[in-house]
């Protein structure tokens, strides 16, 4: 062998161990990697286990920039995302997981839950479908996909009736006057057809005892909410003197006996202590019909002190998979859930408050150049459509970043606080106060105190540990005064109870 061979040979084998070396040097790094994923994974899932989703995503999603082709990291972050409410993200990280894995049963049942809790009940089906033709034994599948058949079945039913023909108003077949009162009711009663202050006591202490409202005195109350709220515009208007405060609540959901702490705590209702509740005041607390009534009833009492505006949570899609439907057929009839649905249809979208300050439930909009006109020429009697203005208050959510990003919920969009400032610049508004977020505090300012957010259910679904707060607003100087409060003793009716099977089962 020549010198210059021998030569040749050194180098190639010098470069067929450093390229070994660092062949095993990467496979070395990988292994370390998916082990630190794996820790950071185990930490991710202890968060998760003590109920503290915001670290849980947090951690999952450090162990996927590890190692990001592991199907099981996607699956428990979109797990996470469903207990956050951001379905959008839940969807999709279910989707990568199946990208990753197409065997991974799993990933199918948490891409059902997300496509549900967004009320895209066949692309649930699809999946739910899959899990049974890969696993026809198994019960638990079985009855997932049977259940949400009958969920498809009976939309495309509703559909059906609905365009068969000009639909008929619960009201139309009530014959309230024929309803009797049985002698071995001892309970609250309308006073000659009429909510008065002594009703509204007695019936909040009724509730609080856990007993039920008679179902005369129900329908009665629906129906002339109903007659009160489809007179109101879409925009509702008013003017605080500078004398007057108003009180600011944002999202109940259920939480009966954390209501009777804001009166307590606020005061009761009444014309010179007037509230305004941000929507969402039904669905995953159990106590939601002792809300809702006691809420209608103050409307009745005080027309024009007590003010509602609709939230996300007061349609059918939300009512069936969290928890209203059933409660008030638990409780009442599916007849009574039917005029519930009329009612809600007619609760405002948004009010302007001294013409400076907007409140709605969610946020603002996908598209700049909304004006206040355009709120108050929205047609609101009716179920929410997927994109636009209407679904816009109801849905969207800030974000600290300029322009605007999809949704993290699947619906609308997050909007930032450029958004914020050209919309309110147009309006010629000083700033928004919206709901639908969980605040640790109870409250947000945000987008340099031109956007704040209120909550008002502390330890949302008894696992969130939040505080609950509301605003008062003061006509003299429109500036918002923060109040906090804790969560109190219910009685042991857990959220969700009356919720959808498969969203209840989803969840876990």
């Amino acid at each position: 062998m020549t010198v210059e061979s021998k030569t040749d040979f050194a180098t190639f084998a010098t470069v067929q161990s450093m390229a070994h070396e660092s062949r095993y040097d990467r496979e070395k790094k990988m292994a370390e990697g998916a082990n630190d994923a794996e820790l950071l994974k185990e930490k991710a899932n202890k968060y998760f286990k003590d109920k503290d989703y915001e670290n849980a995503i947090k951690y999952y999603t450090e162990a996927l920039e590890l190692n990001p082709s592991n199907a099981i990291y996607y699956s428990n972050r979109s797990l996470a995302y469903l207990r956050t409410e951001c379905y959008g993200y839940a969807l999709a990280d279910a989707t990568k997981a199946l990208d990753i894995d197409k065997n991974y049963i799993k990933g199918y049942y948490r891409r059902a839950t997300s496509n549900m809790a967004l009320g895209k009940f066949k692309a649930a089906l699809k999946d739910y479908e899959t899990v049974v033709r890969v696993r026809p034994n198994d019960k638990d599948a079985r009855m997932k996909y049977q259940e949400c058949n009958k969920i498809v079945k009976q939309k495309a039913f509703e559909r059906a009736i609905a365009s068969d023909e000009i639909k008929k108003s619960v009201v139309d077949s009530l014959d309230i006057e024929s309803m009797t009162i049985e002698d071995d009711y001892v309970g609250p009663k309308l006073e000659e057809g009429k909510v008065t202050q002594q009703f509204m006591t007695e019936m909040m202490d009724w509730f609080k005892e856990q007993k039920k409202l008679h179902r005369k005195c129900a329908y009665q109350i629906l129906i002339q909410v109903k007659d009160v709220l489809s007179k109101l515009p879409s925009l509702v208007e008013v003017t605080l003197k500078e004398t007057e405060k108003i009180t600011i609540c944002g999202d109940t959901h259920g939480q009966y006996y954390d209501l009777l702490n804001i009166f307590a705590l606020n005061g009761l209702p009444s014309e010179s202590n007037p509230y305004l509740f941000n929507g969402d005041f039904v669905d995953r607390g159990s106590f939601s019909l002792e809300v809702i009534l006691t809420l209608f009833g103050f409307k009745l009492l005080y027309p024009d002190n007590f003010h509602l505006l609709r939230g996300n949570h007061e349609t059918d899609n939300m009512n069936q998979m969290y928890g209203f439907e059933g409660e008030v057929k638990a409780k009442y009839t599916a007849q009574m859930f039917q005029l519930f649905s009329e009612v809600f249809q007619w609760l405002p979208l948004a009010q302007c408050i001294n013409s400076k300050v907007l409140v709605m439930h969610g946020g603002l909009f996908s598209e700049d150049g909304v004006t206040l006109d355009d709120l108050r020429k929205i047609e609101r009697n009716r179920q929410p459509p997927d994109s636009g203005p209407m679904c816009d208050l109801l849905w969207s959510d800030p974000q600290p970043q300029n322009g605007r990003s999809v949704s993290k919920r699947g619906v609308s969009c997050q909007f930032g606080p450029d958004v914020t400032e050209r919309f309110l610049e147009q309006n010629k508004l000083d700033y928004i106060v919206r709901s639908h977020e969980v605040k640790s505090e109870g409250y947000e300012v945000t987008h340099s105190g031109k956007c704040i957010t209120v909550f008002s259910a502390p330890n949302y679904c008894d696992q969130m540990g939040n505080k609950g707060a509301y605003i008062h607003l003061r006509g003299s100087d429109l500036k918002p005064e923060f109040h906090q409060f804790t969560a109190v003793p219910h009685p042991n009716v857990k959220p969700m109870a009356y919720a959808n099977t498969l969203m209840q089962l989803g969840m876990m």
